[in-house]
């Protein structure tokens, strides 16, 4: 097995679906001669022609129209969006129209479309380069939302995703595109969406996070573990859906919950996790269920450090939690 960071195991995974699966096309701006800005694309053009990897204009609106109407004639576009922040210009593509399609046609029109984005900060990139607005795309029914925290799993989700029958939004945490590698097998694998992955297994405190934030609670996972706090951690891996039922179980045996995400705080999914699960093992609680999160601001480019949740913010609260 080869070892590969995530940015490599996004670009081999691409190249194997489409050697297997002639319908499936790339499009998006730079995508072809450049490989994009973080070049997840780069040699596709030359194996696969400008037929099937499609530099398209400066227009998000356009490259998501364009890739539905793909969908809908049979083939199996994965478009890029540069980084999530531009994707506002095709929001009502993607709300209104893609993740609507199948279900207003009765299921006669699947919409096999995989729109890839590089979202989160960790990489100096300011205010429009660093967001994390996962929550407005799990607000719509009708998309499938999903973010790898390594490369195994970048591999598999992704697999998974272009064979869907259904739109996924498919979001890749650019901070560790390059820090981390691992084994990632040669063999054809998917992984399910909806299905969590249990990073370390604990008993004092179940702690939920996904993307990039899964390393970070790492680290905090292992300072607690030093104070003799033993945190259970689990990666959701996709967010629509989301496996409700592991962090249940977990919360049953646990106790107490934190949920970790570096987006803002008010209007972050970690409020929908909190809220499922106090709705359903309330009387299992032994703390309230605290969330730790970016700020309510705009990202700013010189604090980036101070405002993606480090881990000793997240320690403070494990801590408040395990103590209260």
């Amino acid at each position: 097995m080869a070892q590969l960071n995530l940015v490599q195991t996004v670009n081999q995974t691409l190249r194997e679906e489409m050697r297997r699966n002639p319908d499936v096309v790339i499009l998006g701006e730079d995508v072809g001669r450049n490989g994009g800005v973080f070049r997840a694309t780069e040699g596709l053009m030359d194996e696969f022609g400008q037929e099937r990897v499609i530099d398209t204009p400066l227009a998000e609106d356009a490259i998501v129209g364009a890739a539905i109407g793909m969908a809908l004639y049979g083939l199996h576009p994965v478009a890029e969006i540069q980084f999530l922040d531009f994707i506002y210009p095709a929001f009502n593509q993607i709300v209104s129209e893609l993740a609507k399609m199948r279900y207003r046609s009765g299921g006669q029109f699947p919409t096999h479309v995989v729109i890839r984005s590089p979202y989160g900060g960790g990489v100096k990139g300011g205010h429009y380069h660093s967001q994390s607005t996962e929550a407005y795309f799990i607000h719509t029914p009708g998309l499938y939302v999903v973010t790898p925290s390594t490369p195994y799993d970048a591999k598999g989700l992704l697999l998974t995703s272009m064979r869907m029958h259904d739109p996924v939004l498919f979001l890749e945490p650019k901070r560790i595109y390059r820090t981390l590698k691992e084994e990632v097998p040669e063999e054809d694998y998917t992984v399910p969406l909806g299905k969590a992955r249990l990073v370390r297994a604990g008993s004092d405190i179940t702690l939920v996070s996904w993307g990039a934030m899964v390393h970070t609670c790492k680290a905090a996972v292992d300072l607690a573990q030093n104070e003799g706090i033993s945190v259970e951690l689990i990666d959701l891996r996709s967010l629509l859906p989301f496996d409700l039922e592991a962090i249940l179980t977990s919360v049953k045996k646990t106790g107490r919950l934190v949920v970790a995400h570096e987006a803002t705080r008010i209007g972050g999914f970690g409020g929908e996790i909190a809220a499922q699960a106090s709705e359903r093992v309330i009387d299992y609680l032994k703390a309230p269920i605290m969330r730790v999160a970016g700020f309510d601001t705009p990202f700013p480019y010189a604090l980036e450090n101070i405002y993606l949740p480090p881990p000793e913010r997240i320690l403070n609260t494990i801590r408040k939690v395990a103590h209260y």
